[in-house]
This record gives C-alpha cells, sequence and structure tokens, in this order.
C-alpha cells in the first residue's frame, strides 16, 4: 500500500524528475507531482511523492523534514486528504418568486 507525502517549501526552481531523484535513496518512488499556477504555469512552493510503502514513506519524513534544498528548508509530512469546497448554494432549478 503507497502512501502520499506533502512536500513545502520546495525550491521554484525544482523539476518532477528532482524531486523523484531526492526521495528515490528512501525507496520506490511511484510519483512526484510538483504543483505549479494553472494560468502562468509557475511553481507555487510545494508537491507531492507517493512511497510504495509506509516504511519508505516514513523513512522520508524523517531524513528530509527540514533538510535544505538550495538553500530552503524543505516541510514533508503526511498528506492529508482533500478539503471538500464548499462553493455556496446549489444553482439552477425554479428561481421564479412572488410578483
Amino acid at each position: 500500500m503507497s502512501k502520499r507525502l506533502y512536500v513545502g517549501n520546495l525550491p521554484y526552481s525544482i523539476e518532477d524528475q528532482s524531486l523523484i531523484e531526492l526521495f528515490s535513496q528512501f525507496g520506490t518512488v511511484e510519483s512526484a507531482n510538483h504543483i505549479r499556477d494553472r494560468d502562468t504555469g509557475r511553481s507555487k512552493g510545494f508537491g507531492f511523492i507517493e512511497m510504495s510503502t509506509p516504511s519508505e514513506a516514513e523513512a522520508a519524513i524523517e531524513a528530509m523534514n527540514g533538510q535544505e534544498v538550495e538553500g530552503r528548508p524543505l516541510t514533508v509530512n503526511e498528506a492529508r486528504p482533500p478539503r471538500k469546497q464548499f462553493d455556496g448554494p446549489p444553482r439552477g432549478g425554479n428561481r421564479s418568486r412572488p410578483r
């Protein structure tokens, strides 16, 4: 069973392949995703790594949390499940009102 990790405070210049290389020393990296702004394509400074086992994920957290990469101390911890965003009241339906 794989384990997903949050990696924060990433250098803006880092690429997905660099993340894989950085974390592969702790086990098999199933995926690496550096989050970018949808409009500009610029890095948002965080990403997610998926390690193949929980023990590999724990080893990566222990070793990489606080570790400096390009002068920036990383924040590495277990990723939380995504929150459901509230987007307001339902739309559509009968919007008639008394006249």
